[in-house]
């Protein structure tokens, strides 16, 4: 999860400096919310010690993040996406989180629909959340996450590009 964090916080980054500068929201069309720039320090320290987990944890993992560092990521990220107006930018710079997320609703809503009409439940993936499918179809750890951070990093630089196609 580290790594769609930073290329995602990177994104607020640059999104919540814009928001905050008067000039540069006008220019680019976005809304200006006066104090928000100052959340441009919040992405960068949340980057910062994302870098430094990743550092002292890089494969295999030592200690795990889990839920209570995942969780209170994500209501970080999307606390500070509200508060710069930027909800729709959050979907697509941390699509990887929004896949993950729909991976197990599909799955559970589909088990749940089999077990009702057939008496036994069916899955579309062998596991859930979606990387964990991944594994199950044999791929090693690092090969998922680094593909993983390769689409997190495309999806970034998509949502970066939506500061001027508005």
């Amino acid at each position: 999860a580290i790594g769609p964090v930073i290329t995602t916080t990177f994104v607020l980054f640059v999104f919540s400096y814009v928001a905050g500068n008067s000039k540069l929201s006008h220019y680019l069309f976005l809304p200006y919310v006066p104090g928000v720039g100052e959340l441009a320090i919040v992405c960068a320290g949340v980057m910062g010690a994302s870098l430094a987990f990743l550092w002292f944890n890089a494969y295999p993992a030592d200690v795990f993040m889990g839920d209570v560092g995942s969780q209170s990521l994500g209501a970080l990220l999307g606390t500070i996406a509200v508060m710069i107006k930027q909800e729709f930018v959050l979907a697509i710079a941390g699509g990887i989180f929004v896949v993950e997320t729909l991976s197990v609703i599909i799955q559970r809503a589909y088990f749940k629909y089999t077990k009702k009409k057939f008496g036994q439940g069916k899955r579309i993936f062998k596991m859930a959340p979606l990387h964990h499918h991944f594994e199950k179809l044999g791929w090693e750890e690092p090969k998922i996450t680094v593909r993983f951070w390769i689409i997190s990093i495309i999806l970034a630089l998509l949502a970066l590009s939506m500061l001027k196609i508005r």
